[in-house]
């Protein structure tokens, strides 16, 4: 039997599981792959409230992708919450030191802005990763609030999620998806820029759903897929089903702030 692909998710640690490295994981497992994780904050929150954060200091973050990729067959890595112009700068370095050829796909989940709207980075720090991580990035992926933030003018509708797509690629001169979850209607449409052209993703909207992870489990999924062998459009294309059904089969309890939602990441695939 052979060995699973191996794939490093380097973001933070959710306590409640539902994002993070745990999503990370999960999802890896889920598509086949053997995850790694550079841990770079630790979080203590449930789904919609978060209680506290701690960074993890820049040497410890380094020294965790620096021992990964000398001990590992990495075949792709994804970067989710970094932090803040330290625990960049320190994932940047480690990465390019030892990465050695440079052949591994890269994708960059640029975790600027919460599910509430909040701002997780000061712009000096969103300088840095535009400066720092995205020239090494494979595929970015904002949302459309995140994709707002590197634009600096609205994300509204599809119109301008293609717009902005095309203009951050070229910018920054690699692959771009914009996720449009915050879009209005019944589908949750996502638009890919590549060397090709632009592609629109789209999967019917799950209603009353109310979790987090989505994007680090769709970006996790991506890398996976990359690490696999799959072209780029085709692990886009299977992340985007994965998160969809995630989201549909979601799990729910009753507990007494009221009910709680998580992404369900070993979904059924229906024949």
């Amino acid at each position: 039997m052979p060995s699973p692909s191996v794939i490093l998710s380097i973001a933070g640690s959710d306590s409640s599981a539902g994002a993070g490295i745990q999503a990370d994981l999960k999802t890896i497992s889920a598509l086949g792959g053997y995850g790694l994780t550079a841990v770079t904050s630790v979080v203590s929150e449930t789904p919609g409230a978060v209680s506290m954060l701690r960074l993890m200091d820049a040497e410890v973050i380094a020294d965790q992708i620096r021992v990964l990729l000398a001990g590992f067959p990495v075949a792709a890595a994804k970067i989710g919450m970094v932090g803040g112009r330290e625990q960049i700068e320190a994932v940047a370095s480690a990465w390019v030191a030892h990465q050695g050829d440079g052949a591994r796909p890269l994708v960059v989940d640029p975790v600027m802005v919460a599910t509430s709207g909040g701002r997780l980075l000061e712009d000096d720090a969103v300088t840095l990763l535009c400066e720092r991580l995205f020239p090494l990035a494979t595929l970015l992926t904002p949302n459309m609030d995140e994709a707002a933030v590197l634009w600096q003018r609205p994300v509204k509708n599809r119109a301008d999620m293609a717009a902005c797509a095309q203009d951050l690629a070229d910018r920054f001169q690699t692959h771009l998806l914009v996720k449009g979850g915050h879009l209005t209607g019944d589908r949750a449409a996502d638009i890919l820029v590549t060397a090709d052209g632009a592609q629109w993703l789209e999967a019917p909207r799950t209603p009353g759903v109310h979790t987090h992870g989505t994007g680090c489990t769709y970006s996790a999924a991506i890398a996976t897929g990359l690490g696999q062998g799959l072209p780029l459009s085709e692990a886009v294309a299977r992340g985007k089903a994965f998160v969809s059904r995630a989201i549909d089969q979601h799990h729910a309890w009753t507990t007494a702030p009221g009910e709680i939602h998580a992404l369900n990441h070993l979904q059924q695939i229906a024949p």
